[in-house]
């Protein structure tokens, strides 16, 4: 048993590692990115095909307060796409079609919960402490994809996608699909749910 700690302790020290050093190495550019010094960055997860960061992790707590965002779009590309599908009325669209599909709905809850679980993952155990305190670990429990507090709500694409970069969701895969091919079909029945 004494083992396999050991073994254990070793590779969250060589992850911690590795965190460290990839904040370090793209903290100028996720900065550019933003346009200002990115408060909470915890990690680069996800990179584009010229090995660019293209989503940042995020930590709970930022300023002492909780921050439900795990994850962060950081890509120009992409977010200019996703600000172009949003204005073009994706958000209402998509809204209609989950609220007619029991199926996709429960899709969405499942990836909320999945989102809560790995986030928590996440949490510090000072960060824990902190905001068991102040009587605001709910703001992170209660709190899927974003913050969102309504599991069959799409709020923003833009974090939906965030996160469908690091681990695939619904909303994610409609995302990838609008990308391919933004007509104005039912897209949600045309996906393996």
């Amino acid at each position: 048993m004494n083992d396999d700690n050991n073994r254990r302790e070793s590779f969250d020290n060589e992850c911690h590692d590795n965190r460290r050093e990839r904040v370090t190495r793209w903290h100028s550019f996720v900065s550019d990115c933003l346009g200002r010094d990115p408060r909470g960055l915890r990690d680069v997860v996800a990179f584009n095909s010229e090995g660019n960061p293209t989503v940042i992790q995020v930590s709970s707590v930022v300023g002492d307060k909780p921050f439900p965002t795990l994850y962060w779009l950081i890509d120009a590309a992409l977010s200019l796409g996703i600000d172009r599908l949003e204005a073009a009325g994706w958000i209402a669209r998509l809204q209609a079609e989950i609220n007619h599909s029991e199926c996709f709905r429960r899709r969405m809850q499942t990836d909320h919960t999945a989102h809560i679980a790995l986030r928590d993952s996440f949490i510090t155990a000072e960060e824990r402490a902190l905001l068991g305190d102040r009587g605001m670990l709910s703001a992170l429990s209660q709190r899927g994809i974003g913050g969102i507090s309504e599991p069959d709500r799409v709020r923003c694409l833009h974090t939906w996608y965030a996160a469908h970069l690091v681990v695939p969701n619904g909303i994610g895969d409609i995302v990838d699909s609008l990308f391919i091919d933004a007509s104005p079909r039912p897209i949600i029945a045309a996906l393996r749910l």
